[in-house]
């Protein structure tokens, strides 16, 4: 959501709350600020606005003082929540969480969470618990914007280097979702462009993240898995296949790991079997071990390597 929305909303809540009568549409673009003076404009945008309010959980009141003309008001007594009432452990699992964020750009958001509860009365301090001192890094360029995409359920378009490529492309993306693996974050979503859903890892995004749409443009199908979708490799064929390697003697430790059937050759290589699914993803695995490795089977697969190789050079 853009700052100017949010201070636009923002006002429009403080408003309907004061008032004790109902606020006609007129009144309330007089009283607002950010409304525009066109009747037409205004009235799309504050038909959104209510909408938003809604959709937040703002109870928003239509009715009438008594005359023919209808008003809009927030009731005080439905907008304030209950106390909040949290056990010691909640208190200390919500600090922790705001220590997993200490040092990357959600550290003002979760600051701001801490913030809020003390002023609630609730002694939240990200300092206790010394022992755990887990991090997440969210170090990637494209992160603050994708994240406020997501959130806000607005497409995006920016430039993406693929794996193998030297060259980036448009994307034009619906975001559904944020996910981090291993240290590297990635962005689920449907690509317009290509017409079907794709992970894209947020290291490889190049430039500016644009935005391509309205705020709540973005619809997540029901029942949207995102580390399945990220991490499954879901358009990997139905049946698995075996890939032929050759392995230099006392090299490749990471690929020996999930080898099979590992023969000798020669005095400095040897020969394994790999189970393999989706070929782009299985190049950039072995790829990290070019100087110990040979694929010799299947073609497709031996191509991937040649090009995520050709492109780390380039």
């Amino acid at each position: 959501m853009s700052r100017r929305k949010t201070d636009r909303l923002l006002h429009l809540v403080v408003c309907l709350l004061a008032t004790r009568r109902y606020l006609s549409a007129e009144q309330i673009r007089r009283a607002v600020p950010g409304y525009p003076d066109s009747p037409d404009a205004f009235k799309r945008m504050f038909e959104r606005d209510k909408d938003e309010l809604r959709e937040l959980g703002i109870p928003l009141e239509l009715g009438s003082d008594g005359d023919d003309e209808i008003g809009y008001r927030i009731p005080p007594h439905a907008y304030e929540l209950p106390d909040i009432h949290l056990t010691p452990d909640e208190v200390a699992v919500l600090g922790l969480a705001a220590r997993v964020w200490q040092q990357t750009t959600m550290a003002e958001a979760a600051s701001g969470a801490l913030f809020k509860l003390r002023a609630a009365g609730i002694d939240a301090d990200p300092a206790g618990s010394p022992v755990l001192e887990s991090r997440v890094a969210a170090d990637d360029p494209a992160f603050p914007a994708l994240y406020e995409a997501v959130r806000d359920g607005r497409p995006v378009a920016f430039e993406y280097v693929k794996m193998g490529r030297s060259e980036p492309q448009r994307r034009l993306v619906e975001p559904w979702g944020l996910t981090s693996r291993r240290g590297r974050w990635y962005l689920v979503g449907f690509d317009r462009m290509r017409g079907a859903q794709r992970v894209f890892r947020l290291s490889r995004v190049v430039g500016e993240v644009a935005s391509a749409g309205p705020d709540g443009s973005v619809k997540v199908p029901e029942g949207t898995d995102i580390r399945a979708l990220a991490f499954d490799f879901g358009e990997r064929p139905a049946e698995r296949r075996t890939a032929r390697v050759r392995l230099r003697k006392g090299g490749a430790q990471g690929v020996r790991r999930w080898a099979s059937d590992v023969v000798p050759v020669d005095e400095q290589w040897e020969e394994a079997d790999l189970s393999v699914w989706d070929a782009e993803w299985t190049a950039s695995s072995l790829a990290r071990f070019a100087d110990d490795l040979v694929v010799l089977d299947p073609p497709d697969l031996r191509d991937a390597v040649i090009r995520h190789l050709k492109g780390v050079l380039s």
